[in-house]
């Protein structure tokens, strides 16, 4: 009986965290009327831009790291977008896959290790600011210190956070295994560092990773932080530099668990908790999952489109197993001696 209590607590705190969303997605539905929709408009209009610089400083990395090759902008762009837009609506970060599949697929002659380690030149700059972030964030009284993560209503944080040795085995396994799957890509193939190497090339040239990434970035960041002031008027939350920086550091805590789209759960129960001086619970409420779901609903369309008429693939599914074939054709290749090219 007592080893039945944590399964029934745990089904209890999924079942409440189910509720809470459902209850704000109805507050959301029932206060539509008093959306500004001109505001979500330009807050989503920014948040495309940012995207899009962010999917510029991409394509810059990859440009660096193959200079030979012919790379098309446009394709990197949709591969941005794809990943989002999926990471938007499915949880676990399985855009990534697809982006990297599809910015693959769109530079001839390159590798998967290549086109991954190019994805780790964003995060030098972004864990800088995102430090930067948090800091500001936990020292305003008003964000949730860490353990106090389990008492917030959502199921995924608050689970890790009561389960502290469990979460600390969790992180160790998963640094276990990220470990040997290094050493036994290291010993498979020596290439696959030479690789990996490759697609960090432009962090060695300082002036360029500055003005070509770094730059960009920092723009991003700019039209992020006014998507989220206009979203935060559009629901009548209040747009100021404060608030902006508490969803910023909302969003920074909602990354690392990825077990709901975007955050979704996580995202709710902060900013209820963040806000709940600065407006009605319900407003904010509302706000979490509007917020959420408009970001979903705009990033899919945009994403699904750049599947469709760019890559000319018929769904984010054909996408998925796209990849996996195009992966397992490489695997064979790098067994074979040969570098293959993506046909798609």
């Amino acid at each position: 009986m007592p080893q039945l209590a944590p399964q029934l607590l745990a089904s209890a705190s999924i079942g409440q965290s189910v509720s809470s969303f459902f209850a704000a997605v109805g507050q959301f539905f029932a206060d539509l009327e008093s959306v500004h929709w001109g505001a979500l408009a330009l807050g989503l209009a920014f948040f495309g831009l940012n995207l899009t610089l962010r999917s510029r400083a991409f394509f810059n990395s990859l440009r660096a790291a193959y200079p030979a090759s012919v790379i098309k902008w446009r394709r990197i762009w949709g591969a941005y977008f794809a990943a989002v837009g999926f990471n938007n609506v499915v949880p676990a970060r399985g855009g990534d896959v697809i982006k990297l599949f599809l910015a693959r697929s769109s530079i001839p002659g390159s590798s998967y290790p290549t086109v991954a380690a190019a994805f780790f030149v964003e995060a030098v700059f972004d864990v800088c600011v995102g430090v930067l972030v948090l800091i500001f964030a936990f020292t305003q009284g008003v964000f949730p210190k860490p353990p106090d993560f389990s008492k917030l209503n959502s199921f995924d944080i608050s689970y890790l956070a009561a389960h502290f040795r469990f979460t600390l085995f969790l992180i160790t396994v998963l640094a276990i295994l990220a470990l040997v799957t290094f050493a036994m890509l290291s010993v498979r193939a020596r290439a696959f560092w030479t690789r990996m190497r490759q697609g960090l090339t432009i962090l060695s040239d300082r002036p360029r990773y500055l003005r070509e990434v770094a730059s960009l970035q920092a723009l991003g960041w700019l039209c992020r932080a006014a998507a989220f002031w206009f979203m935060l008027d559009a629901f009548r939350v209040g747009g100021s530099v404060t608030n902006v920086l508490l969803v910023f550091g909302v969003n920074q805590v909602a990354g690392a668990v990825p077990l709901t789209p975007g955050g979704a759960g996580v995202q709710q129960a902060l900013l209820v908790k963040v806000f709940a001086t600065s407006a009605p619970t319900a407003v904010v409420a509302a706000y979490s999952v509007g917020q959420q779901l408009a970001i979903a609903a705009f990033t899919a369309l945009l994403g699904l489109g750049a599947v469709v008429f760019i890559f000319r693939f018929r769904s984010f599914k054909e996408v998925l197993h796209a990849g996996r074939a195009s992966r397992d054709a490489e695997r064979e290749a790098e067994r074979a001696g040969v570098l293959l090219e993506d046909p798609y």
